[in-house]
């Protein structure tokens, strides 16, 4: 289909995906021409990562089309995907580095000689020429392990073309980049748009848009805002189709006194995941933890909850010098984590609501359990935080979201924990559930509990928070007062992008 003199390859129309109350997609519209660069923008929970993963076949929609190369599809499966000619590249590297540049390339594909063996000679040969048909300079023969992280996102993007790939949607290409290897895998995506191939670019660094770009649509709250030409257009205007908010609509929640440091963290490091952090955490005080996605900010909770090691830094807990090994080190001592991932890192699915509820409380008493009192406990705790159920005894994996995440809560309200660690404490909830969370999150506060809260979402972070810490790149840049920050600063600081 022709557009403005342009051959259209991809069209979305009217797509949908509900991801049980949650409304991922919401009518999205979103079309690609032959050797066009169209950006796709928002806020970390936009719908982004859902519109790729039904690009690549990894999700179904429950609406709306697709239409690739004129063929149309309701859905697609990966195999279909790849057919249609749709390459994804995520973030996350997705090659063995043990094996070579050909045997990345042909992996799965294995080309094989009359005898059934991989023909590794010809292999390598047809690396080299696909390689330098695109002017990319990566000898066949190399091990991935050895080269750059910009070099191995060069290959991922070869490996996309040998199979054919006319559409490459490229999830966040950069994240991972220092500047000069940036520049270069800029420079490669240019040379395939003269190729007359489209390119999905997705990235919060919105200054690489206005450099790659031809036009950028904006997803927030799983709808389109705008699409722009990127040559018609600022960055004013992207981050305020990004944002589209009143502060009045945020929730009002009520205010605490805070009291006394009971956490320091000074100088904190985990290797390759975050350096230098330092912050003094109060008592009944919300200090939230925003950034983009991969920012640092759930590797930091992981280490104060004894998930994963620190390569060095200090940590105090009540005065006193905290260095847990383990996650029940830190629940012993006073430490509890919602995770955000709720259903592989944090509940029993198919185990009762009565034992989700009270196994960490089973775990820090004797081996000798009260039956009765446990029972009257949690039944206590599920009608105070009106966890709607059929009973204590119902799996928890069949309740709602919202009604597993307030069953994750309750856990550690049988605990003596002191401080909470919340890792994005209302997502995949509704409304409702929303605002029952944030209410016992601040009785928390008010009951003398100190909490970190990491959050995607700007409104939660402004409204709950009493302060807010900044994380880009794996460094904490700065800590703003909640009450003042507004929405614009506060995606300006997480961007990097000072002028907005």
């Amino acid at each position: 289909m022709e557009q403005n003199g342009r051959n259209e390859i991809l069209a979305i129309d009217n797509l949908t995906k509900r991801f049980g109350d949650t409304v991922a997609l919401d009518k999205v519209h979103f079309d690609l021409c032959a050797g066009e660069v169209h950006c796709l923008v928002g806020e970390n929970g936009a719908g982004k990562s859902t519109l790729i993963k039904i690009l690549a076949g990894a999700e179904r929609p429950d609406e709306g089309t697709i239409t690739a190369f004129g063929t149309q599809y309701t859905r697609l499966s990966p195999q279909q995907s790849l057919e249609a000619g749709i390459g994804t590249i995520y973030q996350d590297i997705e090659l063995v580095g043990s094996l070579t540049v050909a045997d990345n390339i042909f992996l799965g594909r294995e080309l094989r000689t009359k005898w059934g063996s991989i023909d590794s000679s010809s292999q390598n040969q047809k690396a080299g020429e696909l390689m330098r048909s695109m002017n990319i300079d990566l000898p066949p023969t190399a091990l991935v392990e050895t080269f750059s992280a910009a070099q191995q996102q060069t290959l991922q993007i070869v490996k996309a073309l040998y199979l054919n790939a006319k559409i490459l949607v490229l999830d966040e290409p950069t994240a991972a980049l220092g500047v000069e290897e940036t520049k270069a895998l800029l420079e490669t995506i240019k040379s395939l748009t003269a190729q007359k191939r489209g390119i999905i670019y997705i990235s919060h660094f919105l200054r690489e848009i206005f450099e790659i770009g031809d036009r950028v649509t904006v997803l927030k709250d799983g709808r389109v805002t705008g699409t722009f030409n990127i040559r018609e257009t600022n960055l004013a205007t992207i981050t305020k189709s990004m944002i589209g908010r009143e502060r009045s609509l945020f929730y009002e929640r009520a205010a605490v006194e805070t009291g006394e440091v009971t956490l320091q963290v000074r100088d904190l490091e985990r290797l390759r995941h975050f350096n230098g952090v330092t912050f003094d955490l109060h008592r009944g005080e919300i200090l939230g933890f925003g950034g983009v996605v991969g920012s640092g900010r759930s590797a930091l909770m992981r280490v104060l909850f004894g998930a994963d090691r620190r390569t060095m830094g200090q940590i105090r807990l009540n005065s006193r010098a905290f260095a847990p090994a383990t996650p029940m080190d830190a629940i012993a001592l006073g430490v509890a984590m919602i995770p955000e991932d709720r259903k592989s890192l944090g509940l029993f699915e198919l185990r009762s609501l009565l034992e989700n509820i009270a196994i960490v409380h089973n775990e820090l008493r004797t081996p000798l359990l009260n039956h009765v009192e446990e029972n009257r406990s949690v039944k206590e705790l599920v009608r105070r935080l009106h966890i709607v159920s059929a009973g204590v005894n119902q799996p928890v994996g069949s309740l709602s979201g919202g009604n597993q995440q307030k069953a994750m809560l309750a856990r550690w309200m049988l605990s003596n924990a002191s401080v909470f660690i919340f890792d994005e404490p209302t997502k995949g909830v509704d409304i409702g559930a929303k605002e029952e969370i944030y209410r016992l999150m601040v009785e928390l506060a008010k009951a003398g509990k100190s909490i970190l809260m990491v959050s995607s979402d700007m409104p939660e972070l402004i409204s709950m928070s009493d302060r807010i810490a900044v994380m880009r790149n794996g460094e904490l840049i700065t800590i703003v007062d909640a009450k003042s920050v507004t929405e614009q600063q506060l995606l300006g600081y997480f961007l990097g992008l000072a002028e907005i």
